[in-house]
């Protein structure tokens, strides 16, 4: 099964309320269209917001620290262009 975290949706909406051209489309229809093409919500469970705490330092991007923290407490795999996110665990998969 593929997922898409509520964590990303939180992303794109905060990024686009800044303004950033890169991030136009909105969170809601991402949401819908990821939904539509049979990708399951993956939730912020309580258990990944408390295991951010420890997570070493190697990023400090607070959206990629959910995701990782999500990765590794659900546990699912998280593919990245990041490969700053590497280091964290073996469910992280550069894509």
């Amino acid at each position: 099964m593929c997922f898409f975290s509520t964590a990303s949706i939180w992303e794109v909406a905060f990024k686009a309320r800044l303004g950033r051209p890169d991030f136009a489309v909105r969170g809601e229809t991402i949401a819908r269209e990821a939904l539509a093409r049979g990708l399951a919500k993956l939730v912020i469970r309580w258990q990944s917001a408390a295991v951010v705490a420890d997570l070493p330092l190697h990023h400090w991007d607070p959206f990629d620290r959910i995701l990782l923290a999500q990765a590794i407490t659900q546990p699912v795999r998280l593919y990245t262009v990041d490969r700053k996110l590497l280091p964290y665990s073996s469910l992280v998969v550069l894509a």
